[in-house]
């Protein structure tokens, strides 16, 4: 009951403090919503401070500043990003697009339209003009999982 009383006589302490914990939660396990959570916290103890409302109101406070900010910031995150927040690595998910432009060596001879490349630890199908194996050749697009290229030279 101790810590009780003591929070109770130190409210506009206690939000600073909580709003404090809050952030160093974000920097643990960041997704930037705890940092909300926190400002809310430290705003309702600088109001505490100023205006020495009770326990009732300050709760109160707190949530409404709380659904304020995450709101504002949803609001704010999406007019800027759109829907979906913008990627680190945009072509992650679509390898293809990834190795246009590259080239390589021929490992199988592309007969009849299709021949194989080594990239890195892959066998690629690729597709294009006859070659022998051995050709340096550029790859220029792709078509689902097989790509296509043309000879460099």
């Amino acid at each position: 009951m101790a810590i009780i009383d003591f929070i109770a006589a130190n409210s506009a302490w206690s939000w600073v403090v909580f709003g404090l914990v809050l952030l160093g939660i974000e920097l643990v396990a960041p997704g930037v919503f705890m940092v909300w959570l926190g400002a809310s916290a430290i705003l309702t103890g600088l109001t505490v401070f100023q205006t020495g409302i009770g326990w009732p109101m300050q709760w109160g406070l707190f949530g409404v500043l709380s659904v304020a900010l995450v709101s504002g910031w949803l609001a704010f995150s999406r007019r800027r990003y759109g829907n979906a927040p913008p990627s680190q690595d945009p072509l992650i998910n679509r390898r293809t697009a990834r190795l246009l432009g590259r080239e390589t060596v021929l490992t199988d001879a592309i007969t009849d339209g299709f021949g194989r490349v080594r990239i890195d630890d892959t066998l690629w199908r690729v597709a294009g003009p006859e070659l022998p194996a051995g050709t340096t050749v550029r790859i220029v697009g792709a078509r689902g999982a097989v790509l296509d290229v043309e000879a460099v030279g």
